[in-house]
C-alpha cells in the first residue's frame, strides 16, 4: 500500500481529490469566527507569524483561508512523507504552498540534513514577513501535543503565534491517531482564534517545554470551545 501511495500519478490524483474536497468544505459550510480580530494587525502588517491548529483538523483548514489569503505570503509546513506529499499538493492547489520539514530519526544523516534545510527555509520565510501554518502534533503525534519545532521557529524569528481551534458539524471522525475530522458539506463550522503568543528570545529548553504544554492546553481548549459552539462531540480520550 505504501508503495502504491508513493507513485506520482496516485499522489497527483489524491492531491486533486483532497483539494476539491477542501474547497467544497470552505464554500458550503457556514463558518463563524470567534475572536478573529486578534490576528488583524498581522494580516494587515509586514511582520511574520506562526499559526497552529491540530493535525486532525486538516480537512477543515481552508476555514481560515479568507484571513490568511490577505497576507502577502502564507505557506504551510508539511512533512516530506508519502502522506504529506499529496497533502502538500492539495494545499498548493488551494493557495497554500508548502515548506517540507519533519524531524529525523537518530542516525539518519540524509533526513537530518533535509530537516535542517527545511527548518532554515521556515526561519527565512517567517523572518521575511511570511505567515507559516503548522499542525504542531503532526505528522506522527502524540495527539494534541505541540512539538518544540513550532516554538523554536517562533523564538528565533520573534514572530507572534496564533492558535486556531476548528470544528464542524456534522462531521465524520475517523479512528486514526489524530482522530481526523471529515466535515460534511452544507453544515456549520466554527473557528476560535487565540493570540498573539510569544516565545521569549532567551527561553531555554525547560521554558520552551513549559510553553509547549501550556499552548497545547490552550489550543485544545480553543478546539473544545469550537466543538461546543457548533454542537460537535469532543474527541475520544487518547489511547494509552
Amino acid at each position: 500500500m505504501k508503495g502504491l501511495l508513493r507513485r506520482p500519478g496516485v499522489q497527483s490524483f489524491l492531491g486533486w481529490l483532497l483539494a476539491a474536497y477542501l474547497k467544497l468544505v470552505l464554500r458550503t459550510v457556514r463558518w463563524r469566527h470567534v475572536n478573529v480580530d486578534c490576528v488583524e494587525p498581522v494580516l494587515s502588517g509586514p511582520s511574520g507569524a506562526v499559526a497552529l491548529f491540530w493535525h486532525g483538523r486538516i480537512p477543515l483548514c481552508l476555514s481560515v483561508a479568507p484571513q490568511w489569503w490577505r497576507k502577502a505570503g502564507t505557506k504551510a509546513l508539511i512533512s516530506p512523507s508519502a502522506d504529506g506529499e499529496f497533502v502538500a499538493q492539495a494545499l498548493e492547489r488551494a493557495g497554500f504552498p508548502a515548506i517540507r520539514m519533519s524531524s529525523a530519526k537518530k542516525g539518519d544523516a540524509s533526513k537530518a540534513r533535509a530537516a535542517v534545510a527545511g527548518f532554515r527555509e521556515a526561519l527565512n520565510f517567517v523572518g521575511g514577513g511570511g505567515a507559516l501554518i503548522i499542525t504542531p502534533d503532526g505528522p506522527r503525534g502524540p495527539h494534541e501535543v505541540i512539538a518544540s519545532g513550532a516554538l523554536q521557529i517562533a523564538k528565533r524569528t520573534a514572530a507572534p503565534v496564533f492558535l486556531m481551534g476548528m470544528a464542524a458539524h456534522p462531521a465524520l471522525r475517523l479512528d486514526t491517531w489524530d482522530q481526523v475530522n471529515l466535515p460534511a458539506p452544507f453544515g456549520r463550522g466554527v473557528v476560535v482564534w487565540a493570540g498573539p503568543l510569544h516565545v521569549p528570545p532567551d527561553a531555554g529548553e525547560a521554558e520552551i517545554a513549559a510553553l509547549g504544554a501550556d499552548w497545547s492546553a490552550r489550543l485544545s481548549a480553543a478546539t473544545r470551545q469550537a466543538e461546543a459552539l457548533v454542537g460537535a462531540l469532543p474527541p475520544k480520550a487518547a489511547k494509552a
